[in-house]
């Protein structure tokens, strides 16, 4: 069993937002490994109007999954569940969806299907540029207030800014409703609402709630790990 971790908007070098948990995988045997997501400019190509998007963060998440037979279990946090969705369908290697205070959309639904007539307070975006990012003052109180400092200081040199394009493009297929699937609600989370969340838990096979923030696979590595274990 392998595990491929999708990460959410806004932030690059994936493996570094995993790595408490994928530490603790590897002790245990088990591989992970983080896609690049072009839109978040991960992969050299600046982020932009014109700049990569939802397609192609997709290719880049099937290309990992289709590199092996091995049977894969694909962790999906926040609008890394917008990516998953397309990215995970059809793939025979996919045998489980852990969806950690994600997005999880039906198909022909986008990132602002979700949101609301403003943007979120947290965000900085660049209509002009076609970028958008996390406010570098609002990143540790919103995302990472139950992680240790160090994270939180890490956490700012591993922001990215996003082509702004993901937010409107829609999903063309929802691998949620053929693969077996587990939400896992994060109770403390002060960037998505409980109450959105619970709700694309109703979609989940399973859903799991831990008292976390928006990030429980750096703030508790060990419960994440138990969980996909357990998967």
């Amino acid at each position: 069993m392998r595990i491929v971790f999708v990460h959410g908007a806004c932030v690059k070098d994936g493996s570094w937002w995993w790595h408490r948990t994928g530490e603790l995988l590897a002790q245990r045997g088990v591989a992970s490994e983080a896609p690049v997501l072009p839109s978040c400019g991960e992969t050299g190509e600046p982020a932009g109007a014109q700049g990569p998007g939802l397609a192609e963060d997709v290719v880049s998440v099937r290309h990992v999954l289709t590199a092996s037979d091995e049977p894969a279990v694909v962790v999906a946090h926040s609008y890394g569940g917008i990516v998953a969705a397309e990215a995970a369908a059809g793939i025979d290697a996919v045998r489980h969806l852990l969806l950690v205070s994600s997005y999880l959309p039906e198909v022909g639904q986008s990132l602002s299907s979700f949101g609301g007539e403003e943007p979120a307070p947290f965000l900085d975006i660049d209509p002009e540029g076609g970028t958008f990012t996390v406010r570098p003052e609002t990143l540790a109180p919103t995302f990472l207030q139950d992680c240790d400092p160090e994270i939180q200081r890490q956490a700012i040199d591993k922001t990215a800014r996003q082509s702004l394009a993901v937010v409107g493009q829609p999903v063309r297929s929802a691998a949620w409703q053929h693969v077996p699937s587990t939400y896992l609600v994060c109770a403390d989370d002060h960037g998505t609402p409980v109450a959105r969340q619970r709700e694309f838990a109703g979609r989940a096979g399973s859903v799991v709630e831990l008292d976390a923030g928006h990030h429980p696979f750096l703030s508790q590595p060990a419960a994440v790990r138990d969980l996909i274990l357990a998967l």
